[in-house]
């Protein structure tokens, strides 16, 4: 990934009080639903429905947000279900990695130019966890422990199957010559929990996924899949913050894997409702529980809008397409 992609500034933007829609040239008539093409308890349904607690409390919109889940076939439900409502400005989704790979495993007739860009929110970082009970404190340790173990008896956790979590574990496989057993779950919150009662024995969850199993000394983080370390020095555990989590890249793995975290509407969206929900989203960016939730998450809160959105996203289409690909995930059809 290109490195300036995350290099954009973020606008200065006020916080605004209960009016501050109310001359906009396109607002919402009616509830808008807020689709999640994945499971409760992840990282989106975690955003979504943080988003949704913001515009409530904040009097943001005149209309109701109301969040769903439609996480069957890998998102696909989801994706679709969107797709095929052209022209209705009260529906949006926000987007994960399943945008890019859930139709090339699963072969479905979806694009993301089949649905409107509107912004990135964030981008979702992948750490690499294990149960805090296990003697393992840095990469090699736990990776020869995986090279000693029989092929295939190590079991890596991880959120649905041919998606970001099993690119990530594929990824790490072919770094370090190991073989993992690869157990897919329906959202990051069962994989974190899968890995406090050690059903398995690593996941690659995002930190908002496992932060609270992390605090409470369950969990131990090992690196984070990124150039460099994250942002944030509030001590979480032990006396450890997200900042303290090397990079992968820094103990020998030599990978980085970092997640959209964005917003599209309907097909055939007009720019006055895609102007309306940027300065919505800019809005809930700008409140002190987005910045609350973009710490505890340990996010990388780059934002884009426009071009430089669909630039991004055309270039992480073609990213997951080469990674896809090596993985052996593509679906080729019958």
């Amino acid at each position: 990934m290109k490195r300036s992609f995350w290099h954009v500034a973020l606008a200065a933007v006020a916080v605004f009080g209960t009016s501050g829609l109310a001359s906009a040239a396109w607002e919402p008539v009616r509830p808008v639903e807020f689709i999640i093409p994945a499971g409760t308890g992840g990282g989106a349904d975690q955003m979504a429905r943080t988003i949704q607690g913001i515009v409530t409390k904040h009097n943001l919109m005149k209309q109701p947000m109301v969040v769903i889940n439609k996480s069957g076939g890998a998102g696909g439900e989801g994706f679709l279900d969107v797709k095929s409502s052209a022209g209705n400005p009260h529906k949006i989704i926000i987007t994960l990695s399943n945008l890019f790979t859930t139709p090339l495993a699963t072969g479905i007739p979806f694009s993301w130019k089949d649905l409107t860009p509107v912004a990135m929110l964030a981008l979702d970082e992948f750490v690499l966890w294990v149960n805090a009970e296990k003697p393992y404190t840095n990469v090699k340790d736990y990776i020869d422990a995986v090279k000693k173990a029989p092929p295939g008896s190590i079991k890596m956790g991880g959120t649905g199957s041919k998606q970001e979590d099993q690119i990530i574990t594929v990824a790490v496989e072919k770094a370090t010559g190991t073989k993992f057993t690869y157990i897919p779950y329906k959202g990051g919150g069962e994989v974190a929990v899968q890995l406090v009662g050690n059903h398995v024995d690593s996941t690659v969850n995002n930190p908002i996924e496992a932060v609270a199993q992390w605090r409470g000394g369950k969990l131990r983080p090992l690196c984070v899949f990124d150039g460099k370390p994250m942002a944030y020095d509030e001590p979480i555990a032990d006396g450890k913050s997200w900042k303290d989590i090397p990079t992968c890249k820094s103990q020998g793995l030599d990978m980085e894997y970092l997640m959209l975290r964005g917003i599209f509407m309907s097909p055939k969206a007009t720019k006055d409702q895609v102007d309306y929900y940027i300065e919505l989203f800019k809005k809930v960016r700008a409140t002190p529980e987005w910045q609350d939730f973009m710490k505890s998450g340990a996010f990388n809160t780059t934002f884009m809008t426009g071009a430089d959105y669909a630039k991004w996203v055309e270039a992480e289409e073609k990213r997951h397409e080469v990674l896809m690909k090596e993985a052996g995930f593509l679906n080729t059809g019958n």
